[in-house]
């Protein structure tokens, strides 16, 4: 989730309620209808319900159990299209108003012919694609958790946690052939979308798991070199992780030399409840960069006691890793070394505790 985008479509959200807009949707509700008394394809076709706590992993990760509805753009001066997985007996209208009015409580996709963009609610978009390039990093935030790379010869494995519409997992999956990747995602209705997104098939090396964050590190038997953090849901922070015993647990699951690299978003105090339970859970062995202007932060936590960074190493493998990925992978490294030695850390503790 980025915090630049918070708000963004909330500012200009005005459903056009002019004659001939209510109208065209009436008509399209009304077609619908008779379709579906016709044995036809409606607008939302009655199968079978399949709620989160009666479906198997497998099952939600693979297909999903909701029809597809498509509505035209409510966005003044925007148009595009409007995905939502609706088993609800709602009309057009309703479903229009629920999502202006941020009463809509399941994601939905944005499509406005080039982009792609998953939203929590009209507040948060968590992910944003181009169709024309669907593996690239459109978010500064994602391109910076890719700050591991500089640290790490050749990461085996990665467990992400928080889907969302997939832009690291699909990056990961492309351009590190040879490593193992599990994501792990609570949201159903998240995972249903995942064809939208061009997220890869489950195969022997990529899996989709539909299970809560917490839960899954708890019992975690696998020992990944790094955990990708990017978990929100749409109040925020998913509650599940809001401990500095959960992350005590993640840091007890990872290899030897592997690493956490966190998104935090969201209010100042937010984020400083959860940077503040990774300093204590890792001791201290921490790196951190702001995201541009937009309030983001990326941390990277490090579980080897023993851990310093060898700037000079990483400045070499930088110049290396940004020719293989083309991310400014320089630039990062730079950031980081000068947030360590300017003491950034601390000096986000001390400041006012004021919300942004």
């Amino acid at each position: 989730m980025s915090n630049s985008e918070i708000g963004k479509r909330a500012r200009r959200a005005l459903i056009q309620t002019g004659a001939q807009r209510i109208e065209r949707l009436e008509q399209t509700h009304q077609g619908n209808a008779q379709a579906a008394d016709h044995g036809g394809r409606g607008c939302r076709s009655r199968q079978p319900f399949l709620g989160q706590d009666e479906m198997s992993s497998t099952q939600v990760a693979n297909k999903p159990a909701w029809p597809m509805v498509e509505l035209p753009s409510p966005f003044s001066y925007e148009r595009g299209t409007i995905r939502l997985l609706e088993d609800r007996d709602l009309t057009p209208e309703e479903l229009l108003t629920k999502l202006l009015s941020e009463d809509y409580d399941r994601p939905f996709v944005f499509d406005d012919g080039n982009t792609r963009s998953l939203y929590f609610s009209l507040r948060y978009v968590q992910s944003t694609m181009r169709t024309s390039d669907p593996t690239s990093l459109e978010f500064a935030y994602t391109r910076k958790m890719m700050s591991f790379l500089l640290f790490q010869e050749k990461t085996r494995s990665i467990l992400m946690l928080g889907l969302g519409g997939g832009s690291l997992a699909k990056f990961c999956y492309t351009h590190l052939p040879w490593c193992q990747i599990s994501v792990v995602e609570i949201d159903p209705y998240v995972i249903g979308f995942r064809d939208q997104f061009f997220i890869p098939a489950d195969d022997e090396r990529f899996q989709v798991i539909h299970d809560d964050a917490a839960r899954y590190i708890e019992n975690c038997s696998s020992r990944p070199d790094v955990i990708m953090m990017d978990a929100f849901d749409r109040n925020g922070f998913s509650t599940s992780i809001d401990s500095c015993k959960f992350y005590q647990k993640a840091r007890s699951v990872l290899s030897l030399d592997g690493m956490l690299i966190a998104n935090l978003a969201g209010s100042r105090n937010e984020r400083l409840k959860h940077l503040n339970a990774i300093q204590e859970a890792f001791e201290d062995r921490l790196l951190i960069m702001q995201v541009g202007n937009d309030g983001n932060h990326v941390v990277l936590a490090f579980r080897n006691a023993m851990f310093e960074p060898r700037w000079n190493w990483i400045e070499s493998q930088a110049k290396a890793l940004q020719a293989s990925y083309r991310i400014d992978f320089p630039r990062m490294a730079k950031k980081l070394e000068r947030s360590e030695k300017l003491g950034y850390l601390e000096r986000i503790n001390n400041a006012p505790a004021l919300s942004m």
